[in-house]
């Protein structure tokens, strides 16, 4: 049993040591995590909030006109085990009320994970999903 552990754990350290210098960390080249990089473009919110923004986080930046709180808001609803950016679910009952015209689609990516996702204010649960990643998303009024 010992000899076997002690092979295993040999194999392993051979393993490791034949990796690519490129995937190997050195002293010259630190590990950087990637950039958070999302692209949002917002149409028909009624206001100042139409365009397209670029919104970096961690280090925050980009043109997003209220970088540090959007990138602060992305952190509060990103729970582990679920997608910020998920969408209603299909089974969803959500009631019928209108929140305007206003549509967005945000791209890129956030924390590691790509994204792609739409967002209007057709309907109650998508309202609430909206007004969930303000200010990420405009503030808007019907």
């Amino acid at each position: 049993m010992l000899r076997r552990l002690v092979l295993t754990a040999a194999a392993s350290v051979a393993a490791l040591s034949a990796l690519p210098a490129t995937a190997q960390a050195t002293a010259d080249a630190p590990f950087s995590p990637p950039t958070d990089h999302l692209t949002v473009t917002v149409t028909g919110s009624g206001g100042a909030g139409d365009g397209t923004y670029e919104l970096n986080c961690h280090p925050t930046g980009g043109t997003h006109p209220d970088a540090a709180q959007a990138c602060e808001r992305l952190q509060q609803v990103t729970v582990w085990g679920t997608d910020p950016f998920a969408p209603v679910p299909k089974d969803s009952m959500c009631t019928m009320q209108y929140g305007g015209p206003a549509t967005a689609h945000v791209t890129g990516t956030w924390q590691g994970r790509p994204v792609d996702a739409t967002y209007d204010r057709s309907n109650g649960c998508e309202i609430s999903r909206w007004d969930g990643l303000v200010p990420v998303l405009p503030a808007t009024s019907a």
